[in-house]
């Protein structure tokens, strides 16, 4: 994590930054996950692709500020794509509802139509596709 305000290494669960002083989450000249200076109001962080929208960058993050794993997200859309487990774990809920709802009311003959669809996605996934690299919130996903 990086101080948004000047750009420095910040400690995890740190609440100002030692070196500016500014609240972890404020200011907009620098990217909260690689340290890249940002041009203002950039949505985006051109060199790791971090959503910059965010007040608090670690709040989108996983259990205790760590990513999302791309090879749990890709085996899980592989192996219970039909279920839409992998969409859940992203926090992608509408396609995952719309993949369990698919197989479940179906009463399980239409869940090779979501098996396809999960299969699809964790092959992209893995494989790392443009629209596959982050979670909901826009935090990348780690190797």
């Amino acid at each position: 994590m990086f101080c948004k305000n000047c750009g420095a290494q910040l400690n995890e669960n740190a609440a100002f930054c030692v070196t500016c002083g500014a609240a972890a989450g404020q200011g907009a000249g620098y990217c909260h996950n690689c340290g890249n200076a940002v041009a203002p109001g950039a949505a985006v962080c051109l060199k790791c692709g971090a959503a910059l929208n965010s007040a608090v960058p670690n709040a989108a993050a996983g259990v205790n500020g760590a990513a999302k794993s791309k090879i749990a997200a890709g085996l899980l859309g592989i192996f219970l794509g039909a279920f839409g487990v992998h969409n859940f774990y992203l926090g992608y809920t509408g396609k995952a509802v719309a993949q369990l709802l698919i197989s479940v009311l179906s009463c399980f003959t239409l869940a090779i139509v979501s098996e396809i669809w999960g299969l699809v996605e964790g092959i992209l996934i893995l494989t790392g596709s443009a629209n596959y690299t982050t979670d909901a919130k826009g935090v990348p996903l780690q190797q």
